[in-house]
């Protein structure tokens, strides 16, 4: 017995979708470790702003990418779990130790503009696939992005 079993989504279309959301998985995996990177050694007048905001960003994403694998076995697939099989695939890359208040927004910018892409991509397949749980967890994770993106772009204005 599957879970797709009792879906009625058509599983050809589906499968397209979580190969995009295993990539996504990569790419969230390294970025969750990034942030984690950037609160462990920002430094600098904004010192206490920016700590905590990579922990509540990296606290969200943490949880995003348990949603995101159990998404990919509700599809009826494995999430892929080896950080060695993420590396290959991720878009995002792993940085060195970054410590410049200014160059880890910028990162976090980037890393944002990756994933808001994917998800948008997400969003189309999983809308071709009749599939709207999937597209509506992008949605709401589009959401919160967004204004993380307006929140960063003021903060370095």
């Amino acid at each position: 017995m599957k879970t797709t079993d009792y879906l009625s989504l058509d599983t050809k279309k589906t499968k397209k979708v979580s190969d995009e959301l295993q990539n996504l998985l990569a790419d969230f995996q390294v970025y969750y470790t990034n942030l984690r990177g950037f609160h462990w050694n920002v430094v600098g007048k904004q010192f206490f702003k920016l700590h905590d905001k990579f922990e509540e960003l990296y606290d969200v994403v943490s949880a995003q990418i348990d949603e995101i694998a159990e998404r990919i076995l509700m599809l009826g697939e494995t999430p892929n779990h080896n950080f060695s099989d993420y590396l290959k695939v991720s878009e995002i890359k792993e940085t060195g130790v970054v410590s410049k208040e200014t160059e880890t927004v910028k990162l976090v910018l980037d890393y944002l503009k990756v994933l808001i892409a994917k998800e948008r991509k997400i969003v189309e397949l999983a809308g071709d696939a009749n599939d709207e749980v999937t597209a509506d967890l992008m949605v709401g994770y589009l959401e919160g992005q967004e204004k993380t993106v307006w929140m960063l772009t003021a903060f370095l204005s």
